[in-house]
């Protein structure tokens, strides 16, 4: 019989190493910048709830965890400058640096 985890369980578990982390948090901005806004914010929340969680990330932002939940929720609407609070924020506690390439399309 096979058994199965949730996704969320299987989703903390790997965001344990450092190069998952990279790859996640490089996803979900990639996802913003390409104009798939849904996939980016999923992937944004899942990244935080599976780390620090929405307590730290508002105390460090100086915003309420509510706040933040709901920008980064299906129906939210996170704005410019607190979107790239939230990576500025989750990129120096990774000791991440992410960058832009352009490409020819």
């Amino acid at each position: 019989m096979i058994t199965s985890r949730p996704f969320s369980e299987i989703t903390r578990e790997s965001l344990k190493l450092k190069e998952v982390r990279r790859v996640f948090l490089s996803e979900a901005v990639g996802a913003m910048t390409s104009g798939d806004v849904e996939h980016g914010k999923i992937l944004l929340r899942e990244y935080v709830n599976c780390t620090i969680g929405f307590v730290k990330l508002g105390a460090a932002l100086g915003k309420s965890p509510k706040s933040l939940m709901r920008m980064l929720s299906a129906t939210g609407n996170p704005g410019v400058r607190s979107f790239f609070e939230i990576v500025a924020y989750l990129q120096k506690i990774d000791k991440t640096v992410l960058t832009v390439h352009a490409i020819a399309a």
